[in-house]
This record gives structure tokens, C-alpha cells and sequence, in this order.
């Protein structure tokens, strides 16, 4: 996890060193600047922005079961997530909220709630204006993958994001 997160982090310092142009705020490098989320590119034209989010954030993330918790990595690609939409200001999203096939309808239905719910609350305290966030829960009846065992069941216990 440290690993990952340095990663990133080493690969916003390059980028940020490859830069021509210096702010408008006259701050140089080294002189009181932030350390900030990276930006990211722009969606190229070929791309919707659905793939576009995908391919530079990465379109769901994963919960242990029984549970809304956010995890380091899910937390990580959350962050990636905001500083794809501070970069897009007009793009809104929808969070969906799965579930596994264990468990009632309706406890499912609660279940995926609070889950869609954690992210967007995550997301905000990044700095995402609540109003381009939509919360929806599915529960156990849209399953990413079909079986009754703990690998389909991980990977059904998650939260998607869909652009709007």
C-alpha cells in the first residue's frame, strides 16, 4: 500500500517537474506550494468520458463483506477519482452500491445504500461538491459476477461509478 502510494505520489513529482509553465501564483516549486492531487489529462476525443474514467481512475471499488468501510485502495482510487472530476467541473456521477447474493432483499438494498453513501461522503471531504454526486442502491440484483462463492461474492460487493 505505502508502495502504491509513493508510486503515485513520484509520478505527480515527475509530471509536475516536466511542467514549462509556472503557476499564475508566482509560488516556485519548494516555496510554500501544497502538495495537491494530480491533475488528469483531458479525455481524448475517441474516448466517452464512462472510458475515460475507467482507464485513468478506474470504474468501481471493493468492500469486505458485511461491510461500507472504505478501504486504503479503495480510498486511493476515490482520491484519483476527485482529482478526475475537479478537472472535469460540469462531469456529475452516479455511485451505484452492490451486494453480494447472501443476506435479504431489503437488508442488501440498506446495504449497498450506506456503501454508495461511505464513497460519497469520502469524496466530498476530498472537495467534490456534493451536487455532482448521485447515490443509488442495487443491492444484490444486478451481481457483476454470477457463482456462490467468495470470488464472485468479492466481486460483487462494490460500488460502480457511472458518469451521468
Amino acid at each position: 500500500m505505502r508502495f502504491k502510494f509513493f508510486s503515485i505520489f513520484a509520478a505527480a513529482l515527475l509530471l509536475a517537474a516536466c511542467a514549462s509553465e509556472t503557476e499564475e501564483s508566482g509560488l516556485q516549486v519548494g516555496e510554500g506550494a501544497t502538495t495537491e492531487a494530480p491533475t488528469m489529462p483531458e479525455p481524448t476525443p475517441e474516448l466517452s468520458l464512462q472510458e475515460d474514467l475507467a482507464i485513468n481512475v478506474g470504474d468501481r471499488i471493493f468492500f469486505g463483506f458485511d461491510r461500507s468501510d472504505l478501504t486504503g485502495e479503495s480510498q486511493a482510487t476515490l482520491q484519483k477519482l476527485a482529482a478526475w472530476m475537479t478537472s472535469r467541473p460540469t462531469v456529475t456521477i452516479t455511485l451505484e452500491g452492490h451486494c453480494d447474493e447472501r443476506g435479504t432483499r431489503e437488508y442488501n438494498l440498506a446495504l449497498g445504500e450506506r456503501r454508495a453513501n461511505s464513497a460519497r461522503d469520502y469524496l466530498i471531504a476530498l472537495g467534490v461538491d456534493g451536487g455532482r454526486i448521485n447515490t443509488i442502491s442495487y443491492g444484490k440484483e444486478r451481481p457483476a459476477v454470477l457463482g456462490s462463492n467468495e470470488d464472485a461474492w468479492a466481486q460483487n460487493r462494490r460500488d460502480v461509478f457511472v458518469v451521468n
